[in-house]
């Protein structure tokens, strides 16, 4: 079983990050008095805009049709999106609250199974001339340079993890306890830095970095493989010859994920989640010390994590640097890298995270928890739209 969080849909708060403001919808905000109702359905859009101005604006959006369906507002020339209500089902009314200037402004809504409708232009004079921050809508074509060159990193990952995982296997059969330790962390290291690409693996990531969370057996489940079984087993003084048949399995199972990768399609929706993600799940899990079955590394593993988003934000950059400012979240990534190397001692080993003083376990969830909140904004920001 894999110990990945299902994403969650964000659906119009207002994300904020460095300046930039993007909507994304979690909830319904009150409704005021006099505020313009804007209709959504599969033959009209944006109808009810009859009084326009400047400064800040709460928006009804109530869906007339049979369908649920999207409506961001934008600047109808370039497509800029200033605000969007996602999933808004049939009958129902939601708030979407923005802040404009002068300029010229439009609904487009995409109802399930039609095409994107743009609704009539509105002119807004008389204000300001800058409108609170937004992002130009992200296509799928913008998309497929970023998920190749991602594909082309797990691949290349694939065939180094093969390589360690036979040389893992071969320490187990020689008996050599402390050489089969030093490369089951080569190996669990390499495969947990291809955190974007664990959806694609289905199966076999649970059959490779499962833990023993759900099994009716626990840690003696038949079902418990992988990398954490043979920690355990390692760690725990278990018989090296009992323990080969789980290292063979391991190695079959990272070759045959090596075979399959060309078959495997990473969701290009995949990239800007796990940006956020995978950090998400270090929290949860590798600083709360609950995947740690006897080697105390899960420091080591968060580190891996980290270099696994950063992989993610090098192929999404050019994709995300013209949308948000990107040194704040690149100085995160650095704050949060040393905050993590702080456990490393000086011969290279892990101090457990449950052995860690207090202070210096706070500054290191504080250091992953901030670059998480940074990070938050991308999955709105890089997920595809449809565009007339």
């Amino acid at each position: 079983m894999s110990r990945w969080l299902v994403g969650v849909v964000l659906a119009g708060v207002v994300v904020v990050v460095g300046g930039v403001v993007f909507l994304a919808w979690q909830g319904t905000p009150a409704a005021a008095p006099g505020d313009p109702v804007i209709t959504v359905s599969r033959s009209s859009c944006g109808q009810g805009w009859t009084d326009p101005r400047p400064g800040v604006q709460s928006f009804q959006v109530h869906n007339t049709g049979s369908v649920t369906a999207e409506a961001d507002l934008v600047d109808p020339t370039t497509g800029t999106v200033y605000g969007e209500v996602e999933g808004l089902g049939p009958g129902t009314t939601r708030t979407l609250q923005v802040t404009l200037g002068n300029g010229v402004y439009a609904f487009r809504c995409t109802p399930e199974e039609t095409d994107p409708i743009t609704g009539p232009s509105v002119t807004i004079t008389g204000g300001d001339d800058r409108s609170g921050p937004a992002v130009v809508p992200v296509s799928r074509n913008d998309l497929l340079g970023p998920l190749r060159d991602y594909q082309a990193y797990v691949a290349a990952g694939l065939d180094t993890l093969a390589g360690q995982a036979d040389a893992l296997r071969d320490a187990v059969h020689r008996g050599d306890r402390a050489g089969s330790e030093a490369a089951w962390l080569t190996a669990h290291l390499t495969y947990e830095r291809l955190g974007a690409a664990y959806d694609a693996f289905g199966d076999s990531d649970g059959a490779i970095n499962g833990t023993a969370d759900g099994l009716p057996g626990g840690t003696a489940d038949e079902g418990f493989t992988g990398f954490h079984r043979l920690e355990n087993g390692l760690w725990h003084n278990e018989d090296l010859a009992a323990l080969a048949p789980v290292a063979d399995q391991l190695d079959a199972d990272v070759h045959q994920l090596r075979t399959d990768l060309p078959t495997l399609q990473v969701d290009p929706n995949d990239l800007g989640l796990r940006a956020h993600e995978i950090l998400e799940n270090t929290l949860q899990f590798e600083l709360t010390g609950r995947t740690d079955y006897g080697s105390g590394t899960t420091l080591a593993t968060a580190l891996a994590n980290l270099d696994g988003t950063r992989e993610v934000l090098t192929v999404l950059r050019p994709v995300l640097a013209p949308r948000m400012p990107m040194s704040d979240v690149d100085t995160w990534l650095d704050r949060t890298d040393r905050a993590l190397h702080t456990a490393q001692r000086p011969d290279g080993t892990w101090t457990p995270v449950t052995q860690l003083p207090r202070e210096q376990r706070e500054k290191i969830d504080g250091a992953v928890s901030g670059l998480v909140e940074r990070l938050a904004p991308i999955a709105a920001i890089t997920e595809p739209r449809r565009v007339p």
